[in-house]
Protein backbone atom coordinates (compact mmCIF):
# COMPACT_ATOMS: atom_id res chain seq x y z
CA UNK A 1 0.00 0.00 0.00
CA UNK A 2 1.45 3.71 -0.65
CA UNK A 3 1.16 6.17 1.73
CA UNK A 4 1.68 9.38 0.71
CA UNK A 5 1.97 13.07 3.00
CA UNK A 6 0.46 16.07 2.24
CA UNK A 7 3.20 19.21 3.35
CA UNK A 8 2.12 22.02 6.25
CA UNK A 9 2.26 25.41 4.50
CA UNK A 10 2.55 27.20 7.68
CA UNK A 11 6.21 27.79 7.32
CA UNK A 12 7.80 27.14 3.99
CA UNK A 13 11.24 27.27 5.55
CA UNK A 14 10.89 23.60 6.71
CA UNK A 15 9.43 22.14 3.70
CA UNK A 16 12.88 20.67 2.58
CA UNK A 17 13.46 19.38 5.80
CA UNK A 18 9.90 17.42 5.54
CA UNK A 19 10.82 16.54 2.10
CA UNK A 20 14.23 14.80 2.82
CA UNK A 21 12.96 13.05 5.84
CA UNK A 22 9.90 11.69 3.85
CA UNK A 23 12.44 10.36 0.82
CA UNK A 24 14.36 8.69 3.20
CA UNK A 25 12.01 6.73 4.75
CA UNK A 26 8.92 4.66 3.24
CA UNK A 27 6.03 7.36 2.34
CA UNK A 28 5.20 7.27 -1.43
CA UNK A 29 4.47 11.01 -2.44
CA UNK A 30 4.67 14.42 -0.77
CA UNK A 31 1.91 16.90 -1.77
CA UNK A 32 0.91 20.54 -1.51
CA UNK A 33 -2.38 22.49 -1.72
CA UNK A 34 -2.92 25.79 -3.69
CA UNK A 35 -3.99 29.19 -2.98
CA UNK A 36 -3.61 32.69 -4.23
CA UNK A 37 -4.66 34.85 -1.73
CA UNK A 38 -3.23 33.06 1.35
CA UNK A 39 -0.11 32.94 3.36
CA UNK A 40 1.00 29.65 1.48
CA UNK A 41 3.84 28.94 -0.91
CA UNK A 42 3.58 28.79 -4.58
CA UNK A 43 3.30 25.12 -4.97
CA UNK A 44 5.11 24.53 -8.23
CA UNK A 45 7.62 26.49 -7.32
CA UNK A 46 8.02 25.01 -4.00
CA UNK A 47 7.87 21.16 -5.63
CA UNK A 48 10.31 21.60 -7.87
CA UNK A 49 12.82 22.59 -4.83
CA UNK A 50 11.75 19.60 -3.57
CA UNK A 51 12.60 17.87 -6.63
CA UNK A 52 16.19 18.62 -6.15
CA UNK A 53 16.37 18.25 -2.68
CA UNK A 54 15.08 14.21 -2.81
CA UNK A 55 15.74 11.02 -5.31
CA UNK A 56 12.63 8.65 -5.39
CA UNK A 57 9.74 10.22 -3.76
CA UNK A 58 6.93 11.39 -5.69
CA UNK A 59 5.51 14.98 -6.23
CA UNK A 60 2.09 16.02 -6.54
CA UNK A 61 0.11 19.25 -6.47
CA UNK A 62 -3.19 18.55 -4.45
CA UNK A 63 -5.04 20.22 -5.73
CA UNK A 64 -3.99 23.40 -8.45
CA UNK A 65 -6.35 25.65 -8.80
CA UNK A 66 -5.47 25.54 -12.55
CA UNK A 67 -8.34 27.87 -14.21
CA UNK A 68 -6.82 30.79 -13.07
CA UNK A 69 -3.35 29.68 -14.77
CA UNK A 70 -2.40 30.64 -18.40
CA UNK A 71 -2.55 27.24 -19.80
CA UNK A 72 0.45 27.46 -22.13
CA UNK A 73 2.44 28.52 -19.29
CA UNK A 74 1.21 25.96 -16.83
CA UNK A 75 2.26 23.21 -19.48
CA UNK A 76 5.51 24.71 -19.75
CA UNK A 77 5.74 24.46 -15.89
CA UNK A 78 4.41 20.73 -15.54
CA UNK A 79 6.67 19.53 -18.32
CA UNK A 80 10.04 20.96 -16.71
CA UNK A 81 8.89 20.02 -13.44
CA UNK A 82 8.24 16.55 -15.04
CA UNK A 83 11.87 16.56 -16.50
CA UNK A 84 13.67 18.05 -13.26
CA UNK A 85 12.46 15.46 -11.50
CA UNK A 86 12.85 12.51 -13.44
CA UNK A 87 9.34 11.65 -14.14
CA UNK A 88 8.25 11.93 -10.76
CA UNK A 89 5.67 14.66 -10.91
CA UNK A 90 1.67 14.33 -10.57
CA UNK A 91 -0.39 17.44 -11.43
CA UNK A 92 -3.50 17.14 -9.11
CA UNK A 93 -5.66 19.93 -10.46
CA UNK A 94 -9.35 21.45 -9.54
CA UNK A 95 -11.57 24.35 -10.10
CA UNK A 96 -11.41 25.79 -6.83
CA UNK A 97 -13.50 27.25 -4.52
CA UNK A 98 -12.41 31.02 -3.03
CA UNK A 99 -13.72 33.76 -5.55
CA UNK A 100 -11.22 35.61 -4.27
CA UNK A 101 -8.23 33.89 -5.89
CA UNK A 102 -9.94 34.69 -9.41
CA UNK A 103 -10.57 38.20 -8.47
CA UNK A 104 -6.75 38.25 -7.66
CA UNK A 105 -5.62 36.47 -11.17
CA UNK A 106 -8.26 38.11 -13.33
CA UNK A 107 -10.11 35.03 -14.13
CA UNK A 108 -13.90 34.42 -14.11
CA UNK A 109 -14.99 32.29 -10.87
CA UNK A 110 -18.19 31.28 -12.43
CA UNK A 111 -16.51 29.83 -15.84
CA UNK A 112 -13.91 28.11 -14.06
CA UNK A 113 -15.02 24.58 -14.91
CA UNK A 114 -15.24 25.67 -18.46
CA UNK A 115 -11.65 26.60 -18.09
CA UNK A 116 -10.48 23.55 -16.94
CA UNK A 117 -11.88 21.74 -19.69
CA UNK A 118 -10.54 24.03 -21.95
CA UNK A 119 -6.98 24.17 -20.17
CA UNK A 120 -7.11 20.15 -19.92
CA UNK A 121 -7.14 20.12 -24.14
CA UNK A 122 -4.41 22.47 -24.67
CA UNK A 123 -2.11 20.87 -22.05
CA UNK A 124 -2.66 17.37 -23.38
CA UNK A 125 -1.51 18.98 -26.87
CA UNK A 126 1.19 20.60 -25.95
CA UNK A 127 2.83 17.69 -23.99
CA UNK A 128 2.58 15.42 -27.09
CA UNK A 129 4.32 17.85 -28.54
CA UNK A 130 1.96 19.47 -31.30
CA UNK A 131 1.79 23.29 -31.90
CA UNK A 132 -0.05 25.49 -30.04
CA UNK A 133 -2.25 26.74 -32.56
CA UNK A 134 -1.75 29.34 -35.44
CA UNK A 135 1.11 31.80 -35.64
CA UNK A 136 2.21 29.67 -32.87
CA UNK A 137 4.45 26.49 -32.72
CA UNK A 138 5.19 23.32 -29.93
CA UNK A 139 6.07 24.49 -26.45
CA UNK A 140 8.78 22.89 -25.03
CA UNK A 141 10.28 21.01 -23.11
CA UNK A 142 8.83 17.98 -23.45
CA UNK A 143 8.04 15.97 -20.29
CA UNK A 144 9.88 12.85 -19.32
CA UNK A 145 6.68 10.94 -18.99
CA UNK A 146 4.81 10.28 -22.26
CA UNK A 147 1.93 12.20 -22.82
CA UNK A 148 2.81 14.46 -20.28
CA UNK A 149 2.69 14.14 -15.88
CA UNK A 150 -0.10 12.01 -14.93
CA UNK A 151 -3.21 13.91 -13.83
CA UNK A 152 -5.48 13.61 -11.25
CA UNK A 153 -8.88 15.17 -10.75
CA UNK A 154 -10.01 16.61 -7.07
CA UNK A 155 -13.62 17.46 -6.58
CA UNK A 156 -16.81 16.20 -5.47
CA UNK A 157 -19.49 16.97 -8.19
CA UNK A 158 -20.36 15.52 -10.84
CA UNK A 159 -19.05 17.47 -13.37
CA UNK A 160 -15.30 17.10 -11.39
CA UNK A 161 -15.82 13.22 -11.71
CA UNK A 162 -16.50 13.45 -15.20
CA UNK A 163 -13.29 14.83 -15.93
CA UNK A 164 -11.39 11.80 -15.01
CA UNK A 165 -12.80 9.34 -17.81
CA UNK A 166 -12.46 12.45 -20.00
CA UNK A 167 -8.92 14.03 -19.36
CA UNK A 168 -7.10 12.25 -16.54
CA UNK A 169 -5.27 9.57 -15.40
CA UNK A 170 -7.37 9.12 -11.88
CA UNK A 171 -8.91 10.55 -8.70
CA UNK A 172 -8.17 12.65 -5.70
CA UNK A 173 -10.29 12.67 -2.85
CA UNK A 174 -9.75 14.48 -0.28
CA UNK A 175 -11.32 15.08 3.52
CA UNK A 176 -14.48 12.34 3.21
CA UNK A 177 -14.62 9.23 5.53
CA UNK A 178 -13.97 6.07 4.00
CA UNK A 179 -17.56 5.73 3.40
CA UNK A 180 -18.24 8.54 1.53
CA UNK A 181 -14.90 7.82 -0.67
CA UNK A 182 -16.05 4.51 -1.89
CA UNK A 183 -18.95 6.13 -3.13
CA UNK A 184 -16.60 8.94 -5.08
CA UNK A 185 -14.49 6.10 -6.38
CA UNK A 186 -16.84 4.18 -7.62
CA UNK A 187 -17.87 7.32 -9.30
CA UNK A 188 -14.80 7.98 -11.13
CA UNK A 189 -14.53 4.66 -12.34
CA UNK A 190 -17.99 4.55 -13.66
CA UNK A 191 -16.74 7.70 -15.22
CA UNK A 192 -13.78 5.86 -16.52
CA UNK A 193 -15.99 3.28 -18.36
CA UNK A 194 -18.35 6.07 -20.12
CA UNK A 195 -15.50 7.67 -21.84
CA UNK A 196 -14.20 4.26 -23.08
CA UNK A 197 -10.69 4.70 -21.20
CA UNK A 198 -8.42 0.99 -20.96
CA UNK A 199 -7.61 -0.29 -17.75
CA UNK A 200 -8.53 1.49 -14.54
CA UNK A 201 -8.29 5.53 -12.45
CA UNK A 202 -5.56 5.91 -10.06
CA UNK A 203 -7.63 6.25 -6.73
CA UNK A 204 -6.08 8.73 -4.18
CA UNK A 205 -7.74 9.47 -1.01
CA UNK A 206 -6.65 12.06 1.28
CA UNK A 207 -7.24 12.48 5.38
CA UNK A 208 -6.39 15.45 7.52
CA UNK A 209 -3.95 14.21 10.43
CA UNK A 210 -2.02 15.77 13.04
CA UNK A 211 0.33 13.58 15.14
CA UNK A 212 2.40 14.78 18.49
CA UNK A 213 1.92 16.76 21.45
CA UNK A 214 -1.01 18.51 21.81
CA UNK A 215 0.53 22.08 20.62
CA UNK A 216 1.18 20.25 17.14
CA UNK A 217 -2.34 19.01 17.18
CA UNK A 218 -3.61 22.53 18.32
CA UNK A 219 -1.25 24.52 15.57
CA UNK A 220 -2.68 21.89 12.84
CA UNK A 221 -6.57 22.37 14.37
CA UNK A 222 -5.69 26.58 13.86
CA UNK A 223 -4.54 26.43 10.83
CA UNK A 224 -7.41 24.33 9.04
CA UNK A 225 -9.87 26.78 10.32
CA UNK A 226 -7.15 29.57 9.02
CA UNK A 227 -7.57 27.54 5.67
CA UNK A 228 -11.18 27.04 5.34
CA UNK A 229 -12.54 30.47 7.16
CA UNK A 230 -14.21 31.44 3.76
CA UNK A 231 -16.41 28.70 4.31
CA UNK A 232 -19.54 28.02 7.21
CA UNK A 233 -17.42 24.22 7.71
CA UNK A 234 -14.53 24.92 9.05
CA UNK A 235 -14.77 23.81 12.43
CA UNK A 236 -16.78 20.72 11.33
CA UNK A 237 -13.35 19.97 9.28
CA UNK A 238 -10.96 21.05 12.07
CA UNK A 239 -13.13 18.48 14.57
CA UNK A 240 -12.32 16.02 11.80
CA UNK A 241 -9.08 16.04 12.39
CA UNK A 242 -7.09 12.16 12.93
CA UNK A 243 -5.28 12.70 16.03
CA UNK A 244 -4.45 9.38 17.08
CA UNK A 245 -2.60 6.28 15.83
CA UNK A 246 -5.75 4.03 15.92
CA UNK A 247 -7.84 6.76 14.41
CA UNK A 248 -5.18 7.01 11.53
CA UNK A 249 -4.75 3.07 11.32
CA UNK A 250 -8.54 2.94 10.74
CA UNK A 251 -8.97 5.29 8.07
CA UNK A 252 -6.21 4.32 6.21
CA UNK A 253 -7.39 0.46 6.49
CA UNK A 254 -10.96 2.20 5.34
CA UNK A 255 -9.94 3.77 1.92
CA UNK A 256 -7.83 0.68 1.20
CA UNK A 257 -11.04 -1.18 1.74
CA UNK A 258 -13.05 1.68 -0.67
CA UNK A 259 -10.38 0.72 -3.75
CA UNK A 260 -7.75 3.63 -2.98
CA UNK A 261 -4.39 2.94 -4.85
CA UNK A 262 -2.49 5.53 -2.29
CA UNK A 263 -3.68 6.93 0.45
CA UNK A 264 -2.18 10.77 1.56
CA UNK A 265 -2.14 11.72 5.13
CA UNK A 266 -2.15 15.56 4.87
CA UNK A 267 -0.41 17.30 7.95
CA UNK A 268 -1.72 20.60 8.54
CA UNK A 269 1.13 21.80 11.50
CA UNK A 270 5.05 22.12 10.61
CA UNK A 271 6.67 19.70 12.98
CA UNK A 272 8.61 17.76 10.92
CA UNK A 273 8.66 14.86 13.47
CA UNK A 274 5.51 13.88 12.32
CA UNK A 275 6.90 12.03 9.65
CA UNK A 276 8.71 9.38 11.39
CA UNK A 277 5.66 8.87 13.87
CA UNK A 278 3.39 8.48 11.04
CA UNK A 279 5.87 6.22 9.87
CA UNK A 280 5.80 4.07 13.28
CA UNK A 281 1.59 4.15 12.99
CA UNK A 282 1.43 3.31 9.45
CA UNK A 283 4.08 1.26 8.44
Amino acid sequence: MKIGLGLPVDDPAVLTTWARRADDGPFSSLGLLDRLVYDNPEPLVALAVLAGATRRIRLQTEVLISPFRDAAVLAKQAATLDRLSGGRFTLGVGVGAREDDFRAAGADFRRRGHLLDEQMAVLRRLWAGDPYGEGAGPIGPAPVTPGGPEVLFGGFVPAALDRVGRHGDGFLGAGMPPKAMDRLFREAERSWDRHARPGRPRLVAQANVALGPDAVVAAARANIRAYYAFSEFADRVAEGLLTTPEQIRDAVAGYVGAGADEVVLYCWASDPGQVERLADVVF
